[in-house]
């Protein structure tokens, strides 16, 4: 095989436009794609830099948004980022220290679960 890089994760979303201000405007993510394709809309985001980018895509059949968990993103001032984050209206856990290090967890507006990591 000759897989070199994750490209993109899809995350489930019911409300694409809330989502892609929740995103950018509260994580301070790019939108690095944001397009219309009939009744589908492809909406990249990213960390500014980063290799791999968020699909915030609304649900395929079978699927429900709201329900991804467990995505690590990693922090050069976990702190400062938690404080962000609650001033920006977002209910967080943590810091806590664990035995890999800190981290804080937090939800996006649909309810998919992010692990804030300290990174280092």
């Amino acid at each position: 095989m000759s897989l070199t890089q994750i490209q993109t994760l899809t995350m489930f979303v019911d409300d694409q436009e809330r989502a892609r201000e929740f995103y950018a405007d509260v994580l301070g993510f790019e939108v690095r794609t944001d397009l219309a394709m009939g009744d589908t809309r492809w909406l990249e985001v990213a960390p500014p830099g980063a290799a791999t980018a968020i699909v915030l895509h609304r649900p395929f059949p079978g699927a429900t948004a709201g329900t991804s968990a467990g995505t690590i993103l990693a922090s050069s001032d976990l702190d400062a980022d938690v404080e962000r984050l609650r001033a920006a209206g977002v209910s967080v856990d943590g810091p806590n220290e664990m035995p890999w290090g800190r981290q804080a967890t937090f939800a996006d507006p649909d309810g998919n679960g992010y692990v804030l990591s300290a990174a280092g």
